[in-house]
């Protein structure tokens, strides 16, 4: 198993970093390495299926394919089938699963293709074996993954299980919890975590001992994942994997590779940091923190993001995902000036109130390796931050705060409002496209620099990716 093709999905927008990261885990070259939206193709060996697995920070998966071939009715979903080898995957014991995904399939219903697939896959096992393995829907051994376009269908066996945004340290959450991988996303698109390819940062910022802040952590996700980053630790070293039960994994080779990359922990290369208005989520966050290993390399404190002064004495980078998509008001002082306003005094609720557990905005989205999780009830006052619609009292003093007492910080801003930056009165100097789930987003760098707050709404904007070097 030396010339395996695996594809690894991430979310759109993702697919750079992902690629430069199969890179470093792997040693392959250009030659075996293919970028698609939303996702990476890579030939290599069955060892780096478990390399992938245990390091990778930026993909859903590890699926590697088993056939690809054209049809044009479910009969022809049934015959590709039947003609894979799964009995070298895994045996009638196993429980397995059909997960299938179309993008403009003829086929009327995909709940019936599933089917036939599901009916071959059996079939080849009673034609081989004399019986057939079971179906199991909600924890099966082994999952068959199968994508349909207009002609084509592409058939793999999947061998991560669980999808590796679930590293196994968080269990206190909010409603609407970011996705791991994509804070590993925002940090390797900030730079900290990955290198830009410049003289300047080849390696990433992390390696040069710049300190990172989150001051809207939430539940932790951003913190704890960049201090994970900071100590080295392998974000798969926490959990199973689907690998487990196939045929070809050998413990021997895991377990090595398991040790040497628990081998290659150290202490944390740079400073992190968290904080959030809502104590409750400082709490969560600071218990996720021990459940990652990572409690003496983050520091988590309670307070207003328009208060709080910069954590470090050394400028850092600053990384921000406010909550979009749904209503969430502000909390801290911008929320009580706006409550002040539009409520009576006796309906005003402290911000330090558990009234709401809300984590860090996100989405799954089932076309990238999970069904989508999102609480639509209404919920007040848990966070530092505004809903961009409404917000613009929250942006704007968050402005003036960063532009008073962060003068050489770099921020990141991660929102699908993409007139933000004139909000905010700010003109970025950085703009990433980036998919949150199948929300539209982009990342927002901003360069502080100390002086007056300008209203640069009327300024021409960078193209996406590029921009002026500084913005103020």
């Amino acid at each position: 198993m030396n010339q395996l093709h695996l594809f690894l999905p991430c979310a759109a927008g993702v697919e750079t970093y992902l690629a430069e990261e199969v890179r470093h885990i792997t040693g392959v070259g250009d030659d075996d390495l293919r970028v698609f939206r939303a996702g990476v193709m890579v030939r290599t060996s069955w060892r780096d299926v478990m390399k992938l697995n245990l390091h990778s920070r930026l993909a859903q998966r590890v699926l590697v394919e088993l056939s690809h071939t054209l049809y044009r009715q479910e009969q022809d979903l049934y015959r590709a089938a039947g003609e894979v080898a799964w009995e070298l995957w895994f045996t009638p014991k196993e429980t397995f699963k059909i997960e299938i995904t179309a993008q403009h399939s003829p086929l009327k219903s995909l709940n019936f293709a599933a089917l036939k697939i599901k009916d071959a896959v059996a079939d080849r096992f009673r034609h081989k074996f004399g019986v057939r393995p079971d179906v199991n829907t909600q924890w099966p051994d082994a999952r068959i993954y199968a994508h349909l376009t207009t002609d084509e269908c592409t058939l793999y066996i999947d061998t991560s299980g669980e999808p590796l945004f679930k590293r196994g340290w968080r269990a206190d959450k909010g409603d609407a919890p970011l996705k791991e991988t994509l804070a590993a996303a925002m940090l390797a698109a900030s730079g900290w975590s990955q290198g830009d390819g410049t003289a300047a940062n080849p390696i990433g910022l992390v390696a040069q001992g710049v300190p990172l802040y989150d001051p809207c952590c939430g539940s932790g996700t951003i913190a704890v994942e960049a201090a994970q980053i900071a100590c080295n630790i392998a974000p798969g070293s926490m959990r199973k994997f689907g690998f487990q039960k196939l045929i070809p994994y050998q413990e021997h080779v895991w377990h090595g590779l398991l040790d040497n990359a628990r081998a290659q922990e150290c202490e944390p290369r740079a400073a992190v940091f968290g904080s959030d208005v809502a104590f409750r989520m400082v709490d969560f966050a600071q218990r996720n923190a021990e459940r990652g290993g990572v409690a003496h390399a983050v520091q988590l404190r309670g307070g207003d993001a328009l208060q709080r002064m910069p954590p470090s004495d050394v400028p850092g980078v600053m990384l921000v995902n406010p909550p979009y998509g749904e209503r969430i008001e502000a909390a801290g002082i911008a929320g009580a000036a706006r409550r002040a306003r539009y409520s009576p005094p006796t309906e005003y609720v402290s911000p330090y109130e558990d009234v709401n557990q809300n984590g860090d905005a996100g989405f799954d989205d089932a076309a990238y390796g999970g069904g989508m999780i999102r609480d639509d009830v209404p919920r007040f006052g848990a966070r530092d931050i505004a809903q961009t619609e409404d917000g613009g009292d929250f942006f704007a003093q968050l402005a003036s705060h960063w532009k008073k007492n962060y003068a050489g910080w770099s921020a990141w801003m991660l929102t699908p409002d993409l007139k933000l930056p004139s909000r905010m009165r700010f003109k970025e100097s950085r703009r990433v496209p980036m998919w949150n789930g199948p929300i539209e987003c982009r990342m927002f760098r901003f360069d502080l620099r100390a002086g007056s707050m300008r209203n640069k709404a009327n300024d021409a904007q960078p193209a996406e990716g590029q921009g002026p070097s500084s913005a103020s």
